[in-house]
């Protein structure tokens, strides 16, 4: 890992080929990221926030440049080392939540450890202790849907930490919430930062992206500016 950075994104191009047309969804977009930094990414639509999320998050690989990750070369990986890296060092929370609405909260905190195998006692007490730090372990046995919004994006949240990734990409965390509940997320997310935890989020809302320590402002695949923020403890 370089110096401190969790992520080093060097020259990225993502280009699309449709006929005659050329369009470049990231042109040339470096990036660096700090251990325990919570940085917010915002832009207009069309931008390249969401073909840059998608290149963090191991899903996209670019046309060219390259995304180190932990000092991993993720663009280097096959598709099956792909995804064994996002499982262990990356933790995905989503606009929509993408919970299981047939497994208990319990169950869908513990999947992504199922997933790596670990013992279900032991992958039970995990999912337990995330729930408690989200405020939600009384809820451990409720199905999703008989949850609030908010309680069920605290779930996201939960499940996308309980196995201690490198580096968690929120993408629009409060787009679905109200601004009460979008407020505790964001609170949740910060928190997290300050322990340590490298935290990126895409958001059009500049309240959510104003709680961050630093914005990144991309339009045409670029960035165009970026802030540094002061954000009390």
């Amino acid at each position: 890992m370089e110096d401190g950075y969790v992520v080093v994104c060097e020259n990225l191009k993502k280009v699309y080929k449709m006929k005659n047309v050329v369009t470049y969804a990231l042109n040339g977009l470096s990036l660096r990221v700090r251990r325990g930094e919570m940085l917010s990414i915002v832009g207009p639509s069309g931008s390249g926030k969401s073909t840059l999320l998608n290149m963090l998050g191991a899903l996209d690989r670019p046309t060219e440049g390259r995304v180190l990750i932990d000092g991993v070369d993720i663009t280097s990986l096959d598709d099956d080392a792909r995804a064994e890296f996002r499982n262990k060092k990356l933790g995905f929370i989503f606009q929509s939540y993408n919970l299981i609405n047939r497994l208990n909260v319990l169950a869908n905190v513990e999947l992504p450890l199922t997933l790596r195998g670990v013992p279900p006692s032991k992958r039970r007490e995990m999912a337990l202790s995330m729930l408690r730090e989200v405020g939600l372990e009384d809820k451990a046995y409720n199905k999703p849907l008989e949850l609030s919004g908010g309680q069920q994006q605290r779930v996201a949240i939960a499940r996308a930490l309980v196995a201690e990734p490198s580096l968690i990409l929120a993408d629009e965390p409060t787009g679905n919430l109200d601004s009460k509940s979008g407020a505790v997320v964001v609170e949740i997310l910060r928190r997290l930062s300050r322990k340590g935890n490298t935290v990126v989020v895409v958001t059009h809302n500049m309240e959510v992206a104003a709680a961050g320590d630093r914005i990144v402002y991309i339009r045409d695949g670029r960035i165009e500016k970026e802030e540094v923020l002061t954000v009390s403890a």
